[in-house]
């Protein structure tokens, strides 16, 4: 059992679209606010345990798997388009509170977003497939105590793009020009288009044109 916790939580706490948007967050001072998206995350993860746990690998197969990355990527690429047009407003002056708060409540990242780039994002299936399919057969986990796994390696999942989001707002806190904000989030931007080309690259193009 101890083997499904190391590769789950090396897995999912490695550098990734989630945990780079996590990190950006943070930087940002936007940790509690993103919580609805930490939460997606850790559903979206919920779910795929419990689906290929009770299905198998006849739910994913080999052949859908490319375009499922394609989708991904293409939705990772959004992402990162948002962040970088949220970059360049980073250091314009804000008067009206108003516009402050609707400004606050744009830039945070919700439940929905992090459902659908974590149930489009191959690396999830990377870390699900092996452990319902290997893992748990091989230490008698099965039925309710499967589900049970499921939830906890689940929360596991909610704390990764969190703890990420935890050591920017640490890191925040040490950044006092908002123009080094703009310039983090336009390298994480940067760093997520390389993520959603290199997806697209290893699980799709390679498939179709190998």
């Amino acid at each position: 059992m101890f083997e499904i916790w190391t590769y789950a939580f090396g897995i999912m706490y490695s550098p990734g679209p989630v945990n780079f948007l996590g990190l950006n967050g943070g930087v940002n001072g936007k940790t509690k606010q993103n919580l609805g998206f930490f939460a997606g995350v850790g559903v979206a993860m919920l779910l795929l345990f419990l689906s290929l746990g009770f299905l198998g690998n006849s739910l994913i197969s080999p052949n859908v798997l490319p375009y499922t990355s394609l989708l991904g990527s293409g939705y990772i690429l959004y992402l990162a388009s948002k962040l970088l047009h949220a970059s360049f407003q980073q250091h314009s002056p804000i008067t009206d509170t108003s516009e402050k708060e609707e400004k606050h409540t744009e830039e945070r990242l919700r439940f929905r977003q992090g459902l659908t780039v974590q149930l489009l994002n191959p690396k999830g299936l990377v870390a699900t497939l092996p452990i319902v399919t290997i893992q748990f057969p091989a230490a008698d986990i099965s039925g309710m105590t499967g589900v049970l796994w499921s939830v906890a390696l689940s929360i596991l999942a909610f704390g990764a793009p969190l703890s990420y989001s935890l050591i920017g707002g640490a890191l925040g806190r040490q950044i006092e020009n908002p123009r080094y904000f703009a310039y983090f989030t336009r390298v994480m931007a940067v760093l997520l288009a390389y993520v959603a080309v290199s997806i697209c690259i290893e699980h799709s193009l390679s498939v179709w044109f190998p």
